[in-house]
């Protein structure tokens, strides 16, 4: 092998890279604590690291691909540059569901699976003494217990509270590769969420794949947070992703009298028609799901609300996709997300027939973004001339200016003397497509 095809020492940097969900986000930044615990600095470079770790999502095929792709570009980039290329660890939802392959298809030195990612540092130091390691365990939750502490988070955190999936949604690889429903304890989150706003945190997101499933002993996702609400420091709650089926009445109620849960719901719906809801194994329709959302206005009348839709299903019909457009101008959505059908190897739809063609699919995925595009711009609009609490995020590229979310999750842009971190009282001056400009109010004198 040359140089460039083989790390010489143990890694001493390393960079993470995270594809896909917010889930993916917060075990990425878990495993940079844990390469930063075992003794590495990380870096925002990844053609300077002598670790890279990508993290990935198997929801889409292309991002598979991506992964592929990537690993190409990281080995072409120090042969070029005459270094040593990098240890390079394949980590998330495609090292579980296709560990082997990556092995022999990129020869990489690490494939670890999104349960197992607490073994790393071990699965390193092996690589590096020259035996590649593959571990795609699936334990139940046992990682959480060997991560270390949470030291440093920015204004908004993740915490992830339930991993897995019972649903089984004839589209969806989630529990194959993240394994069943199972809720982490209630005294783990809640000492790790009094841990993130001892580290900066002022807004934390309670995550899942099914969160709103979460249960530890006849306790549910509202019990939690009205104990999370109550931690000092926290100033704002929100959680992601639910399922219609796991909303119990307890979580609706939290909407109208938590102050800390903020104003917005991710609650997917992914199709309009009922037969092909049935055809996704979602164990809901239509119907059902819009009641519902009435049943959260009614508590929370200004909530925003946000969906995931998929096009081009197997056999959906013209007609039905023009029920999800019907869906869609019944609801409002302020946000959401949508995509073309992709078939994942080894889920009952990717053997169904009726398969779409792509040119009908992109079709549809434009009518369909028009849409919701246009919902969006709407619900900013009648936003417009309200006051409202901006947790200030990031700095952004003008001088003086701030970005930072409101309560419905929309991006506000401001001028602005306050700090990361700051809650600030802001007029919401004007609306685009994707975000607000706000000015602060000003604030009394002490």
């Amino acid at each position: 092998m040359t140089p460039a095809d083989k790390p010489e020492a143990p890694p001493k940097t390393f960079h993470v890279k995270s594809f896909g969900c917010q889930m993916n986000v917060y075990d990425g930044e878990r495993m940079a604590e844990l390469m930063a615990a075992d003794g590495m600095t990380a870096t925002d470079d990844p053609d300077a690291a002598d670790l890279v770790v990508l993290n990935t999502c198997h929801i889409r095929d292309r991002a598979t691909e991506k992964v592929y792709s990537d690993i190409g570009r990281l080995r072409k980039n120090a042969r070029l540059n005459a270094r040593t290329a990098p240890m390079i660890a394949v980590a998330g939802c495609v090292a579980q569901a296709e560990g082997d392959e990556i092995v022999r298809r990129a020869k990489v030195d690490v494939v670890v699976g999104p349960q197992a990612y607490h073994n790393l540092p071990a699965l390193v130091a092996s690589a590096a003494a020259g035996t590649p390691s593959l571990d795609t365990d699936m334990p139940l939750l046992s990682k959480f217990g060997a991560l270390p502490a949470r030291r440093r988070a920015g204004p908004s955190a993740f915490l992830t509270v339930q991993e897995g999936c019972d649903k089984f949604c004839t589209y969806c690889v989630v529990p194959y590769t993240r394994g069943a429903e199972v809720s982490r304890p209630f005294a783990a989150i809640v000492d790790e969420a009094r841990a993130l706003v001892d580290a900066g945190a002022r807004e934390i997101t309670l995550l899942g794949q099914n969160v709103n499933a979460w249960d530890d002993d006849g306790r549910g996702l509202h019990d939690l947070i009205r104990v999370l609400d109550r931690i000092p420091g926290v100033a704002r709650l929100r959680y992601t992703t639910s399922h219609p089926n796991d909303m119990r009445q307890g979580l609706i109620d939290a909407h109208g009298d938590v102050e800390s849960l903020m104003p917005f719901l991710h609650l997917p719906v992914q199709a309009g028609s009922d037969r092909i809801l049935k055809a996704m194994n979602r164990n809901h329709d239509t119907a059902s799901y819009l009641r519902l959302l009435d049943r959260v206005r009614a508590v929370r009348p200004d909530i925003a609300l946000s969906g995931d839709f998929i096009v081009g299903f197997p056999g959906e019909t013209d007609a039905e996709f023009a029920e999800t457009l019907r869906l869609v101008e019944a609801v409002g959505y302020a946000q959401a997300y949508s995509f073309k059908y992709s078939p994942r190897p080894g889920t009952p739809a990717a053997d169904m027939a009726g398969a779409i063609p792509d040119a009908v699919m992109d079709e549809r995925l434009q009518q369909l973004q028009a849409a919701l595009g246009r919902d969006q711009q709407a619900f900013n609009q009648a936003s417009v001339g309200r006051n409202c609490e901006v947790l200030v995020e990031r700095r952004g590229k003008l001088p003086g200016q701030m970005l930072g979310k409101s309560p419905w999750l929309q991006s506000v842009h401001l001028i602005t003397d306050a700090a990361i971190g700051d809650m600030v009282s802001v007029d919401l001056l004007s609306a685009g497509p994707v975000s607000m400009a706000g000015a602060e109010r000003v604030r009394a004198a002490a």
